[in-house]
């Protein structure tokens, strides 16, 4: 791993995203989510997410067409997405559940003809810095084999859910239901690595560990029928909010977000507070390793977040760095 000086990280990135034909503020937007993930320790889905676009680029051009909501009510929109990239449509339909929820108390905004939705606790720490409850769920291509078989039916559907703490660290639940995610694998690929026993199948159904024919095959659904369970059903949260039952090939995901108002049921800093004192409560349970503390989820993200900003720089593999520049220097 090479470490690089978070300004120079952010050059190379803006200075990638715009050769490959983003303009200044949608560029700056889509940079910001994958610096979070370069900050919070999630590599397989920063700066080298920027190589996967490209390569979708390579088959889908860049499209400059304009999202626009097609259904509304004063709870509700359905926005379609154009086919731009996730971290911009997810971002603007999350704004839109944030306005909505603050004059009607909650909002649902399904979108979909997007790929590449991102992280989603990055949204849901957007809806508990104003205050509100969130719930997000995104679909995509199947990648996943359900329970118990070796094709893929669903995809990696993350889901997500996230409380307001009073202005502490907010409690924030993000998780995907596959053993491994397809950036992980995209990434395992381009620094030939292997994946870890039991992640994953080939196209024959055989277990794997080669990324290439994993991605030609399936990827294993985290913690058996449950995990298996919780992607069926972000798969069809997926097409509520207009997907396909099986999007194509990073194209038409769908996106589910949900924000209401603590107040709705009672007072909101009450809520608040006894929210960050259940939160206090977990972290005092007696630990099973005495070295090892009980964490809240989303925790370790902040706690590493502020550590990478304050050594002022990240790691990135040699291999994403060398692509990145050449990507840049082709264009």
């Amino acid at each position: 791993m090479a470490f690089v000086a978070l300004d120079t990280a952010v050059r190379l990135g803006t200075d990638a995203l715009r050769a490959l034909g983003f303009d200044g503020s949608d560029a700056a937007i889509v940079l910001d989510h994958l610096m979070d993930c370069e900050l919070r320790g999630l590599s397989y889905s920063g700066l080298a997410r920027i190589l996967s676009i490209a390569d979708r680029f390579g088959h889908t051009p860049l499209t400059g067409a304009d999202m626009r909501i097609t259904r509304e009510s004063p709870v509700s929109a359905q926005l379609d997405g154009a086919d731009r990239i996730g971290y911009l449509v997810g971002r603007r339909a999350t704004e839109i559940a944030v306005e909505k929820a603050r004059t009607s108390g909650l909002a649902v905004v399904g979108a979909n003809r997007t790929w590449y939705t991102g992280m989603l606790s990055y949204y849901a720490e957007m809806i508990t810095g104003a205050g509100m409850v969130a719930m997000l769920a995104s679909n995509a291509t199947p990648w996943v084999a359900p329970y118990g078989g070796t094709e893929p039916r669903f995809g990696t559907n993350p889901i997500c859910f996230g409380f307001p703490t009073g202005g502490e660290v907010p409690v924030i639940w993000d998780i995907g239901i596959s053993e491994i995610i397809h950036a992980q694998a995209v990434l395992a690929h381009r620094t030939g690595r292997r994946l870890p026993p039991g992640s994953a199948y080939d196209a024959a159904g055989e277990p794997t560990d080669d990324p290439v024919a994993a991605l030609s095959g399936a990827f294993a659904a985290w913690g058996g029928h449950r995990g298996s369970g919780l992607g069926i059903v972000v798969q069809l949260l997926g097409m509520l909010a207009g997907s396909p039952a099986a999007p194509p090939q990073l194209e038409d995901f769908g996106m589910l977000v949900l924000v209401l108002r603590p107040d709705l049921f009672g007072s909101a800093a009450e809520f608040e507070q006894r929210t960050a004192e259940f939160a206090a409560s977990v972290r005092a349970t007696r630990p099973v390793d005495p070295a090892v503390a009980v964490r809240m989820p989303f925790e370790r993200s902040v706690a590493v977040r502020a550590d990478r900003v304050a050594a002022g720089g990240i790691d990135v593999e040699p291999a994403v760095l060398e692509a990145l520049s050449e990507l840049t220097s082709m264009h």
